[in-house]
């Protein structure tokens, strides 16, 4: 008892060690605090280390464009300033989110010939690069960007020269994130590239309208999208309830059939006959508690709550741009407290192409409060039916979820087979344990051996398709916040792994999980095999019972604390959730990480020597958030009457599942399935061998053993024999 006293306070210490050597590498980008003149305010560069990114420059101007950028000035030999350069924040530019669902915020500088010359990474709320990644891996995968063109088409993993495409080293343990921030460096660079006239774009010719002349319905606008609806709830905005934000719509109105539907036929003639050429009519209604028109256009004459956006370009609209719309004639229409009708007066501007609304929003942190400035973006593309030829083809960049899932088409289908293996296997239990001894289970014990190994070695090390409690915390913050899909299909692997965990936890419980497929728990269960076969069997043993069922809350502790610091800091949450060592063991590497790493997994793993599964029945979160939901499964281990009174099974339960009187505990079970053995064997089964025994010696014939766990009864047996000897009514004799 002293000596494991001392074991569990050595554990404690190699944490607390742990959490404080990962610390100094987490602090400078992970939780720096940018500034709202950083993001949004006019001098950027008095806040953000411009010269770090553009080391030639000697003066920035302020932000200018649409998406904003600092010209980057030297002064020549002629002691004249000339341009040498562009820097960006990545946020003025696109809104990628990576893993953790928010962007990477980085600071990028390219010279006047579209060369990139720097980038930096200012914040990030990645949980892979919180700890055990160091900031100088992160500052040597951006580095690669540095002499790259802004136009390359850059992708994660090897080039190909006949695509054209430059080959980017990734991170070991964090390649959604890298794909995420591959595409922020690359599409800013591209888009402030061609705002400023680096990169040419593609010609898009003139749009021709279709001569169709008709009278719709709002609700026929709607459905053939003319009309877009545009709504925004309160919680998108970090806003309690549920109710309406701002509900918008809004469409183009150049082309006849729309416009005349909309404003009417004399209204319609006079808007057009005012525009010139290269201008387009946008319509727009709203309701709600918050306003698009905004305040900016009484102070400055310019609406800053909303704008066009046609890649690269943004279009806002000045005073001089609204006319005031007093209704809409389509029969339908809803009605409405604000509208306005905008004039987008550039030759840029080209309605037959997609193109976003953009709505601008002040967002509440749902955790300190703060404010920040985000933007919401509704798409936009004319019917093909008004324009001549229809609409023109357009490539659309591809989803990052739909690239990572295409790129690893084998090890996904390899994965999959694994889990229907372990499925199969498990549904197939009555049949495996009845053809298995309680001394002899190969049907058993190998397939099992040969999961852990897949599971360790493909699963783990290879796919690092870990599950962790940093996964259930992001989870709970996504249902509570805002959902995204794309977050969670940006790791194939997690992905599914997931849904059959939650599968397999609500028909059969955690052990299917934890007992079979879990990566770190089959590595604790090899070490236990490996010990016995290296002469270790006899001084590996079990701690006592009484003492196991006051440490196995300690694991639901650990998970409660975790999700309830969540609540307050998802920065200290993943920071606790250090206690798992999968991300060491699989994802970063034991040997990316410091020494108090080394002995914690050293001394887990040691432990795994002499007793079972040690980590998983006292410290786990994961195990512990996923017993919960597993007590209400559907189908659990069979039990008899006898079981409450005997002992057998309990005396060789290596997860210590079974208490005195006979019951499992599913919480803690991981289905190893020994005691269905028993359940059925009738040299081992007390009750099983007693009537084996008696039958034995009166003579009597030893029948199958049915479902409940007893022999078939012989009465039974004779009385069906009788039965089908004797002939039924009609029948000859």
């Amino acid at each position: 008892m002293r000596a494991l006293a001392l074991y569990l306070r050595l554990f404690a210490w190699l944490f607390l060690a742990s959490l404080l050597a990962a610390g100094p590498a987490r602090a400078s980008v992970y939780s720096a605090e940018l500034s709202q003149q950083l993001l949004h305010g006019p001098d950027l560069c008095a806040e953000a280390p411009c010269r770090d990114v553009m080391p030639q420059a000697s003066k920035f101007s302020l932000r200018k464009g649409r998406p904003s950028y600092v010209e980057a000035l030297a002064v020549g030999p002629d002691k004249a300033e000339k341009v040498v350069g562009y820097v960006f924040l990545s946020t003025d530019v696109v809104d990628i989110p990576a893993y953790s669902g928010k962007p990477i915020v980085t600071l990028i500088g390219m010279d006047t010939h579209g060369i990139i010359t720097g980038v930096r990474v200012l914040k990030h709320s990645e949980p892979i690069l919180l700890a055990g990644i160091a900031e100088s891996t992160l500052l040597k995968f951006i580095g690669q960007y540095i002499g790259k063109s802004g136009d390359a088409k850059l992708e994660i993993g090897h080039g190909d020269e006949a695509s054209g495409t430059v080959g980017l080293d990734a991170i070991s343990g964090a390649t959604v994130t890298v794909i995420a921030e591959n595409q922020v460096i690359s599409r800013s660079a591209y888009d402030i590239g061609r705002q400023v006239g680096i990169f040419k774009g593609e010609v898009r010719p003139a749009p021709r309208y279709t001569p169709l002349d008709e009278r719709l319905s709002w609700r026929q606008l709607l459905d053939e999208g003319s009309v877009v609806h545009f709504p925004l709830q309160r919680k998108e905005v970090g806003l309690a309830g549920d109710a309406a934000y701002i509900d918008m719509y809004f469409g183009h109105m150049n082309v006849p059939s729309v416009g005349i539907s909309l404003l009417g036929e004399p209204v319609y003639k006079r808007l057009m006959a005012d525009l010139k050429p290269d201008e387009q009519a946008i319509f727009i209604i709203a309701n709600g508690e918050a306003s698009f028109k905004g305040s900016g256009f009484v102070r400055g004459g310019i609406y800053d709550r909303i704008q066009v956006r046609q890649d690269p370009q943004s279009f806002t609209f000045r005073d001089t741009d609204y006319l005031n719309l007093y209704g809409v004639q389509a029969p339908g229409a809803p009605a409405f407290t604000e509208s306005a009708v905008f004039i987008v007066r550039s030759a840029n501007f080209n309605p037959a192409w997609p193109w976003q609304l953009t709505f601008l929003a002040n967002k509440a942190d749902p955790q300190s409060g703060a404010k920040t400035f985000v933007h919401f973006n509704a798409p936009y593309w004319l019917p093909a039916r008004y324009l001549e030829g229809g609409r023109p083809h357009i490539v659309q960049p591809e989803a990052t979820w739909r690239a990572i899932w295409k790129s690893k088409t084998v090890q996904i289908v390899l994965f999959l087979l694994t889990l229907a293996f372990t499925a199969l296997m498990y549904s197939q239990r009555d049949k495996l344990v009845r053809a298995s001894k309680r001394k002899h289970k190969p049907w058993i014990s190998r397939p099992r051996h040969v999961l852990w190994l897949v599971s360790v070695v493909f699963l783990g090390f290879y796919l690092k398709a870990q599950p962790s409690i940093t996964q259930v915390l992001t989870w709970f913050h996504s249902l509570i916040h805002q959902w995204k899909w794309e977050l969670f299909l940006s790791d194939p692997f997690i992905f599914l792994f997931w849904w059959f965990i939650i599968v397999s936890v609500l028909v059969w419980g955690r052990g299917v999980f934890c007992g079979w497929l879990c990566p770190f728990g089959s590595l604790q269960q090899l070490a236990l095999s490996l010990g016995k076969a290296v002469g270790l069997a006899r001084f590996q043993k079990l701690l006592p019972k009484p003492l196991h069922d006051k440490l196995k809350w300690i694991k639901y502790a650990i998970f409660v604390v975790l999700l309830l610091v969540s609540f307050y800091s998802m920065e200290m949450a993943e920071r606790l959730a250090e206690v798992e060592p999968f991300k060491t063991t699989f994802i970063v590497g034991v040997w990316n990480r410091s020494w108090p790493f080394w002995i914690f997994i050293g001394a887990i793993l040691g432990w795994s020597f002499l007793s079972e599964r040690p980590y998983c029945k006292y410290l786990c979160p994961l195990g512990a958030g996923l017993a919960i939901p597993g007590k209400f499964r559907l189908f659990g281990l069979k039990r008899k009457a006898e079981c409450q009174t005997c002992h057998a099974c309990a005396a060789g339960c290596g997860s210590h599942a079974i208490d005195s009187a006979g019951r499992i505990d599913q919480m803690e079970c991981m289905l190893c399935l020994d005691c269905m053995i028993l359940y059925y064997d009738d040299h081992a089964c007390p009750p099983l061998v007693k009537e084996r025994k008696v039958r034995e010696k009166n003579g009597d014939a030893l029948t199958p053993i049915n479902a409940g766990g007893y022999f078939i009864s012989l009465d039974a047996v004779r009385g069906a024999l009788k039965a089908k000897a004797t002939p039924s009514e009609g029948e000859p004799p």
